[in-house]
């Protein structure tokens, strides 16, 4: 049985942890009816009118985190959720330590699952939130842009994307749901399972693109076009001839932090173990051999957003967000001419967008200026 519906994940790994078989099947049922429903009809029930994807991807992932607070707080597994159990949920969130615009969107999903079930099972439950949390969209730069807490956060979020725990330190049962999490990423039977898979989870190919693409702004085509003969690990930098610059302006040598050659000299060790490149060489392919393109590259963006709990409602975070974020503190750090010369850009009038101060240390400056 499909554990997604177009790419939303519809029990994420702490949900498949908790639940029995039984509760397992009963949830994931219910999961993919709500996001079917929201994807297609959502936003204007009466006319069809379903959530963008990305839309409808957050709020489950936020609505799966509600569920598990929901059994842990009141007594096991339930889909019985009432407006008593949202109120105490917005109750517990003022206590943590999440963003207001976190929260905000906690609630929108909390909204919209009551909008579901009282259009799927003839409802009329109206939830007025004692705790109504509003988005603040005077925190966060431009609609595209990433903040350099959210850059951080996007960092770690790679180093810790699809990374499983270590073999022998599961339990049997532990094990067991491992290998059928592993058969349904890889593709094969379960039984096919073996340590080499195991290690093959744990892979270095997405943090060293992230990573790369935080140093060097990689526009898509660029991290598709990516070639092992770019990287310098001794000089820390990347050698990118005039042949395989994307808009063809010159051979441009663009630095990487310390932290991002080690990660690149991990991946390209273990990138000889992979059967899939010995005819190439590209730095990175997909999981189906083939380049990143964009499309892909802002799904993974997508899911690396989730995992660092970075909201993008009323944004337009896409892979260039990583790139225009790049070009405006490089800007701001070292000047104009460092900014042109990282971003591989031709005419300096190109990079003069990105001479700006960024947002939060305009806020700093006020606050300095009393």
């Amino acid at each position: 049985m499909t554990e997604k519906v177009e790419g939303i994940v519809l029990v994420p790994e702490p949900s498949r942890e908790y639940l029995n078989d039984h509760q397992l099947v009963d949830y994931r049922d219910h999961r993919r009816k709500f996001v079917k429903w929201a994807l297609n009809m959502g936003k204007d029930p009466k006319h069809a009118d379903g959530y963008a994807h990305s839309t409808v991807r957050q709020r489950a992932y936020r609505l799966d985190k509600f569920y598990r607070w929901v059994w842990n707080e009141k007594n096991g597994y339930t889909l019985d959720i009432r407006t008593d159990h949202a109120d105490d949920y917005m109750n517990h969130l003022v206590y943590q330590e999440n963003t207001t615009t976190y929260n905000a969107s906690c609630q929108k999903a909390i909204k919209l699952l009551f909008k579901w079930k009282n259009f799927t099972h003839g409802q009329s439950i109206e939830w007025v939130p004692q705790i109504k949390f509003t988005q603040n969209t005077g925190s966060t730069q431009p609609r595209d842009f990433l903040t350099r807490k959210e850059r951080r956060k996007i960092g770690e979020a790679a180093l810790e994307h699809g990374s499983i725990p270590h073999y022998n330190s599961l339990t049997p049962e532990q094990r067991d749901r491992w290998k059928a999490h592993l058969a349904q990423r890889f593709g094969k039977p379960k039984s096919e399972i073996g340590l080499d898979d195991w290690e093959r989870a744990n892979s270095w190919k997405i943090p060293s693109l992230t990573w790369v693409s935080l140093d060097a702004g990689f526009r898509p085509v660029e991290v598709g076009r990516a070639k092992t003969n770019w990287v310098d690990l001794e000089n820390g930098i990347l050698r990118i001839p005039r042949e395989d610059s994307s808009k063809n302006e010159g051979n441009w040598s663009v630095s990487l932090r310390d932290r991002t050659v080690n990660l690149l000299k991990q991946w390209l060790a273990e990138r000889e173990t992979r059967e899939k490149y010995d005819d190439s060489d590209r730095l990175w392919l997909t999981r189906k051999g083939n380049p990143y393109s964009t499309q892909s590259l802002n799904g993974l963006l997508d899911r690396l957003c989730e995992t660092a709990e970075i909201p993008t409602e009323g944004r337009d975070v896409t892979w260039y967000s990583i790139r225009h974020s790049v070009g405006t503190y490089m800007a701001r750090e070292e000047g104009l001419a460092a900014a042109q010369a990282q971003l591989r850009h031709k005419s300096e009038q190109t990079t003069m967008k990105y001479d700006q101060v960024p947002v939060e240390e305009r806020k700093d400056a006020l606050g300095r200026m009393g």
